[in-house]
């Protein structure tokens, strides 16, 4: 008798099948369902969250980072009605200092010029009116984050999707606060101040919850 043979009890042991409870190797699992090519996929459970890195919870924006980015942002808009401001007036103060004292008509002419520095301030109010919506909306709708946001490393996204908000949602979120801050302001300081009193967990403020929008990490 061989001690080579396979039938002998003194041989070279056989490969063991694997207990009951344990599947041979290459056969999924139960409860871990297979892709092509023999990587597992996801737990139960635990479904991926297109648009976040990796798939995973997003980082939710830390209330230090949004007030950085808010301040950033104002100083940004600040240096724009700097401009403006500096343009529209000189240009009104110029044609005052072209009235000439010894005409007959030098009271009307300053009192025109007046009247177009007053214009002026309107126009320029108005121009930053604009340039605010342009900035805030435009720039998160379509890239995700202003100057402010992109400095500290901030973004906005879709709630649901981790996307890009895109146009419809990023003006529903400049237009809330922008209402409130017809009432002196203090409209528009609640609604900014709103993310520390939701209680999901995503730090949303009254306007994220209307778009359909939160602040993430990068």
């Amino acid at each position: 008798m061989s001690f080579g043979s396979p039938n002998s009890p003194y041989g070279q042991p056989q490969n063991p099948q694997q207990g009951y409870g344990y599947p041979q190797q290459g056969q999924p699992g139960y409860g871990y369902p297979q892709a092509p090519g023999g990587i597992p996929q996801q737990g139960y459970g635990y479904p991926q969250q297109p648009g976040y890195p990796g798939g995973g919870a997003p980082r939710v924006a830390s209330m230090g980072r949004r007030l950085g980015a808010r301040l950033i942002d104002g100083v940004v808009l600040s240096v724009v009605y700097l401009v403006l401001s500096v343009a529209g007036v000189a240009g009104s103060v110029g044609a005052a200092k072209n009235c000439d004292p010894n005409a007959a008509d030098y009271q009307t002419c300053i009192n025109n010029a007046s009247g177009n520095i007053v214009a002026a301030a309107g126009a320029v109010v108005g121009a930053l009116a604009v340039c605010g919506l342009l900035y805030e909306w435009l720039m998160v709708g379509l890239v995700g984050a202003t100057l402010g946001k992109m400095a500290v490393g901030l973004r906005v996204v879709k709630a649901d999707t981790g996307q890009k908000p895109g146009l419809g949602s990023s003006f529903i979120r400049w237009i809330i606060p922008m209402v409130g801050s017809l009432a002196c302001g203090i409209g528009q300081l609640l609604v900014y101040l709103s993310p520390f009193w939701d209680k999901s967990g995503r730090q949303q403020g009254w306007h994220d919850k209307a778009a359909s929008t939160m602040v993430v990490q990068n």
